[in-house]
């Protein structure tokens, strides 16, 4: 008997999330042969998006595109996925491990009667025998688990699963009408983002965080060059936040995002144990700071110590005449 599988994919700034490519390729991991696959994409004025995933969907693409979805709402995007769910019932639903997918994950998971296993970063088998690895206790920690029976709901972290390649037979487009409900809690009418966002925090390949020892806002600017030349996008610890240097958003760490880019560059951040919990699955950590005790440099590849206001523009300078 065949299974459906379900991925519930994410939009940003108009373009497909990372995030959404890598949900697919787990299902691929997942899945046994004969299982049809599915996505969604909610949105306003996304079904010109809907050609570009089909090319990575075999089975089909489920579109809801309505003016009121333009800006998340749980409830709403809620109200539009139960129609699909109801109608495909699937075996198991995939969601990144994002703001959206921690919302809706476990609102999906009660209201299929499934259990749920969130923010997984490696899968171990396939098909029905598949355990999933998760952090635990911040990170210090992974657990391998399993689904006994019945339908599943599991949320993946973002760069940690390969994205899905190109299918050679596209999906089929299936647009479905939505109806706002009259009696939403909450509307969203506007959002106003503080940040430029040139690069998605928890997709980003190269990451540039600054800690208290950038001293001041301005102290953040070195660090910006550095990650327009790689291409990445700038974090910060929560030290940097409090002390008002920059916004919360950039906030990596244990009340922060979680970030696993390729290359982790940490200036003047000492390693408390909170910021650790949200970087330190990065493939490489670099750590600069003048303190040659800092906790830091324990979990850095390569450890730098040095004046970050030193050291930063020169390796932006040699980045610089490598890539460009």
């Amino acid at each position: 008997m065949s299974h459906s599988y379900m991925v519930v994919a994410e939009v940003r700034a108009g373009a497909l999330r990372q995030v959404t490519l890598e949900a697919l390729h787990t299902v691929s991991l997942i899945k046994e042969e004969g299982d049809l696959t599915a996505a969604i994409l909610i949105g306003s004025q996304i079904t010109p998006l809907a050609s570009e995933l089909a090319e990575y969907v075999e089975g089909e693409v489920h579109v809801v595109d309505h003016p009121d979805l333009e800006n998340y709402n749980a409830e709403a995007y809620f109200q539009a996925l139960t129609p699909i769910l109801n109608k495909i019932n699937p075996h198991t639903v995939v969601f990144g491990h994002t703001a959206i997918g921690r919302d809706l994950a476990p609102m999906v998971a009660a209201h299929l009667d499934a259990g749920q296993i969130s923010d997984i970063t490696a899968i171990q088998d396939t098909g029905s025998s598949a355990s999933f690895t998760r952090p635990i206790y911040a990170g210090k920690a992974f657990e391998q688990k399993q689904f006994i029976e019945g339908p599943r709901v599991i949320s993946i972290r973002p760069n940690n699963i390969p994205a899905a390649g190109k299918v050679t037979s596209p999906a089929a487009i299936v647009e479905t009408e939505y109806s706002p409900a009259a009696d939403l809690r909450t509307v969203i009418k506007d959002v106003i983002r503080k940040t430029s966002g040139k690069v998605d925090l928890t997709e980003a390949k190269f990451v540039v965080s600054g800690g208290r020892g950038v001293k001041s806002a301005d102290g953040f600017k070195p660090l910006e060059e550095l990650a327009d030349v790689l291409g990445g996008a700038v974090g910060a610890s929560r030290g940097a936040c409090d002390a008002g240097y920059c916004d919360y958003a950039l906030q990596i760490g244990q009340t922060g995002k979680v970030v696993t880019p390729e290359i982790y560059i940490a200036c003047g951040i000492s390693g408390a144990i909170q910021h650790l919990a949200g970087m330190s699955q990065s493939r490489v950590i670099i750590a600069i700071n003048k303190d040659p005790e800092a906790p830091i440099f324990k979990v850095a590849d390569y450890g730098i110590v040095g004046d970050l206001f030193e050291v930063v523009p020169l390796l932006t300078k040699e980045f610089r005449n490598v890539l460009v």
